[in-house]
């Protein structure tokens, strides 16, 4: 898939992933990027770096349908037209299920799978107008392979993958390629309260999310090839997931202890 000249929406672009993936857009010659963030300096920092490129910034908040109704309606005024919509925004609260504020449930539902699927919906009139763009939906390594004290993100991802399929196969009549990335642990912000040792860079995952799309894989999977093995396992074997997860359990309450980001 050729990305010159594609009108492309972001959510989560501001930092992280999402701002990574906006560098990758960009030297494909992606001159149309509409980007959603909750900080407005964040977005008013975006355009300064990108200078050149027509950054249509809307500050919002994916969890709000609101808020994406106001976005869609600035994008449709701006533009009138959508090629390729990336649902990139994610928060994560880890912990027992049991010590999980009400409030950080529903917020990890509510940005991680509901916004997504509220804003695919609203921006499906835009994209259907497209001669070719798709559909990218980043999920997470823990919606393959769900792991103790992530059960709420876990979760959340993992509907995220079971979205895509069926919104590629909903679609199939119309030129959009729809992906989902499953990125493994990643050196961003989201991750600075976790204590991890080896870490993807955002740039990896840009790369791989990039290349993916033009090649129009439908899933990209981070990590080593051991992650695609667990994956694997998973599905045949989850009872020897469930052995190695037992075996590490205390070590992973400890590092997931203080990982919040909301």
């Amino acid at each position: 898939m050729e990305l010159k000249n594609k009108k492309v929406l972001i959510t989560g672009g501001s930092a992280g992933i999402g701002k990574a993936i906006i560098g990758q857009l960009v030297q494909h010659g992606v001159q149309d990027i509409s980007v959603i963030g909750r900080r407005k300096e964040q977005l008013e920092a975006l355009k300064a770096e990108f200078i050149g490129v027509n950054i249509l910034a809307i500050p919002a908040n994916v969890s709000e349908a609101t808020d994406l109704d106001r976005a869609v309606a600035v994008i449709s005024q701006e533009w009138g037209e959508l090629d390729i919509l990336i649902n990139c925004a994610g928060v994560v609260s880890a912990g027992p299920l049991s010590q999980q504020s009400d409030e950080d449930v529903i917020g990890q539902i509510n940005t991680n799978l509901t916004g997504l699927i509220l804003l695919t919906k609203k921006t499906l009139p835009l994209l259907q107008k497209s001669s070719e763009g798709g559909l990218i939906n980043v999920s997470s390594f823990y919606g393959y392979v769900a792991m103790p004290f992530y059960s709420v993100y876990a979760a959340s991802k993992a509907a995220v993958g079971q979205f895509s399929d069926a919104m590629r196969r909903e679609l199939y009549q119309y030129p959009l390629h729809v992906m989902t990335v499953y990125p493994s642990t990643t050196d961003t912000e989201m991750m600075k309260t976790a204590i991890v040792d080896k870490m993807d860079t955002a740039e990896d995952v840009a790369i791989a999310t990039i290349t993916g799309f033009m090649q129009k894989e439908i899933n990209v999977i981070m990590g080593s090839k051991e992650k695609v093995n667990q994956i694997r396992t998973n599905f045949l074997e989850p009872e020897k997931i469930d052995q190695v997860s037992a075996a590490g359990f205390e070590a992973q309450r400890t590092r997931t202890k203080n990982h919040r980001s909301m």
